[in-house]
């Protein structure tokens, strides 16, 4: 594990300690700051590569190798990057820079450069940050490099670094000191810069159907839009307890009663929950809805979305993507299976069988199946063993939800017991809700009162009655259909990463 530079341990300290002393000495004797200013014209070390002229590169080595006086034609670049390799050779230094697009080595003569520049050079550090300036060109053994008539040190690195950079491997630290594990593991980049593709795809997305994006609180008085339990604070000059946001959707139905047709966020939310490899306290959503759309409408426009972001990440064409030991055809058309059908085949009842849902619960543990309502023992029995059923190879939306846990949706006209709702699982993880929404003021404030009665969990403390929003539902809700998508698992998918953390720049971590 990489040491931190406050770090205790005596070896990394002395690591520390000299090179402080060896940023005096630069200040001291070379008149080296070691802490840059503005460069100009610098370009990305992959475009650099890219300006290399194998033809340029072999006129100036024939006519260096004759004698022959002639023009050097070979493209002149400027770039900047952090030194993950050195190797001072008498006259000679070769060196590997690292930028967000990859690596290029530098090579630098003592005699292109004026004393000071070269001796610093001869004596830089992992982990600084240099300047370099001069021709695209190319070493005897044939590796394509800057050879370098300008050099500096912008920014003095003080920590020790991974250990010969090979790459920062401990993953506790890597989530702590992301910023070391970003330049140390190039792959960490990558990720990253994917995830801020696939949002920048969805917002595009959305845009192009239609959807407003709008901002919604993210304190709140009441702990809506979902069962979970909340992050709470409380406001001074109002003296007001409040709530972190557990989920938008309440607020951005409320903008489809004041007249926006569609309208979508891409928000932050918080639950005071536990922390796993799919879980992370604060994560990040797309939530939805559309005026006169229902759950059909949105499953049609959350399978054309992942199917856009996984277009914008195909490499050579292929949609389809690795995750773990699976392979994902985004090409294809999503399953259809109903809850009960999952229920039948992972657990060998009929979800409407009271006794039989009862007797399979007690055998999966549950002691107080005899007593807890019908509904709620069908859930947990779903989450057990239901979506084990489910294909991870094959994106499946899950239909026809029971009524008694989904008391934001709409119940069918024809079987009021179940919902219009369902949810998208891929690779055993739930990535989404899909709804047609509840609009009668009536059967939402029921439904409301019926979770707060009926909940005998966690969350019920922190559950109340929101007022204003059944007042927004009386003043009057277009029928709607609704969705929202985990965008960190949608990462996840498509980065091949299997921890949530891996795809939150700074995920919440215990104080060391």
């Amino acid at each position: 594990m990489t040491q931190r530079p406050d770090s205790t341990d005596p070896e990394a300290s002395a690591l520390v300690a000299a090179r402080k002393e060896k940023l005096s000495r630069w200040r001291k004797d070379r008149g080296v700051e070691g802490y840059g200013h503005r460069v100009d014209d610098l370009v990305a070390l992959d475009q650099a590569r890219a300006m290399f002229n194998q033809e340029a590169h072999d006129a100036w080595a024939a006519a260096s190798e004759s004698g022959e006086d002639m023009e050097d034609a070979r493209p002149i670049v400027r770039v900047a990057g952090r030194c993950v390799q050195h190797r001072a050779m008498g006259k000679l230094v070769f060196m590997v820079l690292r930028d967000h697009t990859g690596d290029l080595q530098v090579s630098i003569s003592k005699q292109d450069l004026d004393v000071d520049a070269f001796k610093i050079a001869s004596k830089l550090d992992y982990g600084d940050i240099v300047v370099a300036g001069g021709p695209m060109g190319m070493t005897k053994k044939g590796e394509i490099c800057v050879w370098a008539n300008e050099f500096a040190v912008h920014c003095k690195s003080l920590a020790p670094p991974p250990e010969k950079f090979h790459g920062l491997t401990d993953q506790e630290a890597r989530y702590r000191r992301r910023y070391v594990d970003m330049y140390a593991n190039p792959e960490t980049l990558g990720v990253f810069y994917a995830r801020s593709r696939i949002i920048s795809c969805m917002r595009r997305h959305m845009e192009d159907a239609g959807y407003v994006e709008v901002e919604t609180p993210m304190m709140q008085p009441v702990a809506g839009g979902a069962a979970a339990r909340p992050f709470t604070t409380h406001h001074n000059a109002l003296d007001i307890d409040l709530y972190m946001r557990i989920a938008p959707e309440l607020y951005l139905k409320r903008l489809l009663v004041g007249g926006m047709p569609r309208v979508f966020e891409l928000n932050r939310n918080f639950r005071n929950e536990g922390i796993s490899r799919r879980h992370n306290p604060e994560f990040t959503m797309l939530e939805a809805y559309e005026a006169f759309g229902d759950y059909e409408s949105v499953l049609e426009r959350g399978e054309c979305l992942l199917r856009a972001v996984a277009a914008e990440l195909a490499e050579g064409g292929s949609m389809e993507r690795p995750y773990g030991d699976i392979v994902i055809d985004w090409s294809k058309p999503f399953q259809r299976r109903t809850y009960a059908e999952l229920i039948e085949a992972g657990a060998g009842i009929d979800m409407h069988d009271e006794a039989a849902v009862r007797a399979r619960a007690k055998e999966m543990g549950m002691e107080d199946a005899a007593s807890k309502d019908h509904w709620l023992l069908v859930e947990a029995i779903f989450d057990s063993l239901g979506e084990a059923a489910i294909d991870p190879a094959t994106p499946t939306y899950v239909v026809d939800f029971p009524s008694a846990v989904s008391p934001l949706s709409r119940p069918q006209e024809e079987q009021p017991e179940l919902a219009y709702r369902s949810e998208l699982f891929i690779a055993g993880m739930e990535l989404g809700n899909f709804y047609t929404e509840l609009n009668d003021p009536a059967i939402q404030e029921d439904a409301f009162s019926r979770q707060l009665t009926g909940a005998d969990d966690e969350t019920q403390a922190f559950r109340t009655m929101d007022h204003d929003f059944i007042d927004a539902l009386q003043v009057g809700m277009p029928p709607a259909g609704g969705f929202g998508i985990g965008v960190d698992r949608v990462v996840m998918l498509m980065t091949d990463c299997t921890s949530i953390r891996d795809v939150i720049l700074f995920p919440l971590m215990r104080p060391e």
